[in-house]
């Protein structure tokens, strides 16, 4: 276990919804709370808590274009050596991907400066040969569920 003793943040409030966003007749753009939303209840394949509960992920450092269909997301691992970033960024992809209508391109990063191998990571996390094949090993595919399934 990389972090024996994570920091609990206080989870934020639910987004309100909106009767414009219940509406079939209206067209809304995603935004970077609604991405949070989707994001906020992946759990840690560590500890049993939430990515939002250990300040992984985080509204600021999402960013939606609906212009240009592109959605970036940086996270930010609990310690600067965690040897799970891999697998808690790809649980954050598969979840966008599975989540998401297919015009988004998802890119998914570590945020800048808080891992000491980040350059690597994020090449793996934005390769789509290497994710298909991660996807391919059923352990890994397995632990990847576990981290998206609701409490």
């Amino acid at each position: 276990m990389d972090n024996t003793n994570p920091e609990i943040y206080k989870i934020s409030s639910e987004r309100e919804i909106t009767q414009t966003e219940l509406s079939d007749d209206v067209e809304d753009e995603f935004d970077s709370w609604e991405v949070f939303d989707i994001l906020r209840s992946i759990k840690d394949p560590e500890h049993p808590l939430t990515l939002e509960e250990l300040n992984v992920v985080d509204k600021s450092l999402i960013q939606v274009d609906n212009k240009n269909n592109s959605i970036s997301i940086q996270f930010t691992p609990t310690v600067p050596h965690c040897s799970l970033a891999t697998l808690i960024g790809l649980s954050i992809r598969v979840k966008l991907v599975r989540s998401l209508p297919p015009r988004f391109k998802v890119d998914v990063k570590i945020n800048p400066g808080s891992h000491v191998s980040e350059i690597a990571v994020n090449k793996q996390l934005n390769d789509k040969e290497r994710v298909a094949a991660a996807l391919e090993n059923f352990d890994l595919l397995r632990t990847v569920n576990r981290c998206l399934e609701e409490r």
